[in-house]
């Protein structure tokens, strides 16, 4: 198997290069770039298994980066780097379509896992695509005028399709196929996220606005996932 190919999108030349050092150590293949503008012309010319985004970029910052890499590549898994006072980046970095974030100052360790479990999930997500429904659990669902197929990875409402990130229709799967069951943030993050780590509440609430915003009529009166006052998100099943 051919290794996982990293693209590191980071201004500062120490970094940029510390994080290629550390990534190329980890078996992946990794390319870099310094501005907006060079990290559009490394995806059209080849589109890597992941970004790591910097959302303060010279030419083009790393929000509209990752809005129009989204808008290009559906299924590229976005990670951001962020400064840990700016909360308004790591905000709308996640709504205009980024996957996960990670704060600065970190630990490479930390970044070196957050890609591994990334990169897991994608593998299993091309696995299923390709392979077919092997199980109940990758049986459409249905609710209301929304539907679900597990195995295509496609959302539609109404008929018109509904185009998702990696992260976004993962977490609007888990809480379809388990409806009417309550979730906390911390399970979320676990489950969909496949990484254990605190202080990244946000990044729950940040999917679930966006997702709203995508597949319910009125995202301020949600139907399908709801919010559980004092413990998470739930999706509401059917029989209601």
């Amino acid at each position: 198997m051919s290794p996982a190919s990293l693209l590191v999108v980071e201004d500062d030349d120490d970094l940029r290069q510390t994080l290629a050092r550390r990534l190329s150590d980890a078996g992946y293949e990794v390319a870099t770039a310094a501005t907006g503008p060079d990290a559009l012309d490394a995806v059209a010319k080849a589109v890597p298994d992941l970004v790591v985004l910097d959302v303060m970029l010279p030419g083009l910052d790393g929000i509209e980066v990752c809005r129009r890499l989204r808008a290009d590549h559906p299924l590229l898994y976005i990670l951001m780097l962020t400064a840990r006072a700016d909360e308004l980046d790591r905000v709308v970095g996640l709504e205009v379509g980024a996957d996960d974030y990670v704060t600065k100052p970190f630990s490479l360790q930390e970044v070196v896992a957050r890609i591994r479990a990334a990169l897991r999930r994608v593998r299993t997500v091309r696995e299923q695509m390709a392979s077919g429904p092997s199980s109940d659990a990758d049986e459409p669902i249905t609710a209301g005028d929304l539907a679900i197929d597990p195995v295509r990875r496609e959302v539609t409402v109404a008929g018109e399709p509904v185009h998702l990130t990696v992260r976004e229709f993962d977490l609007l799967l888990f809480l379809a196929q388990h409806p009417d069951r309550p979730f906390t943030r911390s399970q979320l993050l676990q489950k969909i996220w496949d990484i254990s780590y605190e202080g990244y509440d946000r990044t729950i609430d940040s999917h679930v606005q966006r997702l709203r915003a995508k597949i319910e009529a009125d995202p301020g009166d949600p139907q399908h996932v709801r919010t559980v006052w004092g413990v998470g998100y739930k999706f509401r099943g059917d029989d209601h």
